[in-house]
């Protein structure tokens, strides 16, 4: 296929724009939008430049977001990264799987995957946050065996070990060496990347436009996380 200098010009524009701001929208630069939305040819080319670096560019609703493959770790984050972003100062490695759990169980508050939108409920409180990892956890450890657990992926003597490893304080500190803290660290790192808003004055989470977009468009329908949901939910009826 042939393309334009004005094609593939513009094409190189949105790029640009979605490595800085990582989304684009027609409520902000509505040329750009448009000039994606209106033309095979330059969504063609923006893609491909996303494929060549290991992004995917996709538009859900009126936003089109630019989104870290896999094993991406210019725009993503590498298992040490998160290591030390998320957990406290040597860590291990079921710290580290307890932090995923703990993003996982966040979803699960928010997200059921039925309906036009999967969203549940507009916010929810640091204490049900905490209290909710503590009955999954506890869930897990009734509802499967060690050698189950292994089996299903899901290791929840291990990271119920972790959590209870940390310390409790009231006085919400935020040293990843107590729950709080631990807890803090997580929601600040997805905060960071536009998924939640913590606000702190009021102990609430709430989930962004952005989260709600790659829940409804496309985590949902990806096969891990529907393995998690499956093992978590069969939970509820032990």
């Amino acid at each position: 296929m042939t393309y334009t200098f004005e094609e593939i010009e513009l094409s190189q524009k949105i790029f640009a724009y979605l490595l800085t701001h990582h989304e684009l929208s027609d409520e902000g630069e509505k040329d750009l939008y448009r000039a994606y939305t209106d033309s095979e040819a330059v969504q063609t080319l923006v893609q491909s430049q996303g494929k060549c670096m290991d992004l995917a560019i996709d538009r859900y609703d009126t936003v089109i977001y630019v989104m870290p493959e896999e094993d991406n770790y210019v725009l993503g984050f590498s298992k040490s990264e998160l290591k030390q972003v998320m957990c406290r100062s040597n860590t291990t490695d079921q710290d580290y799987y307890l932090a995923l759990f703990s993003v996982m169980v966040l979803m699960l508050n928010f997200y059921t995957g039925m309906g036009n939108s999967s969203k549940i409920r507009e916010y929810l409180r640091f204490g049900d946050f905490q209290n909710s990892i503590a009955e999954y956890l506890k869930k897990g450890m009734a509802g499967l065996d060690e050698d189950e657990q292994n089996e299903s992926g899901m290791l929840f003597t291990a990271m119920s070990q972790a959590y209870e490893s940390l310390r409790s304080d009231e006085k919400m500190t935020r040293k990843k060496t107590t729950k709080e803290g631990f807890l803090y660290a997580i929601l600040r790192f997805l905060q960071d990347q536009d998924l939640v808003v913590y606000i702190e004055k009021d102990e609430m989470i709430k989930t962004t436009r952005k989260f709600d977009h790659f829940m409804d468009w496309n985590l949902l329908d990806k096969n891990n996380y529907e393995r998690i949901c499956s093992v978590i939910k069969s939970l509820e009826h032990e």
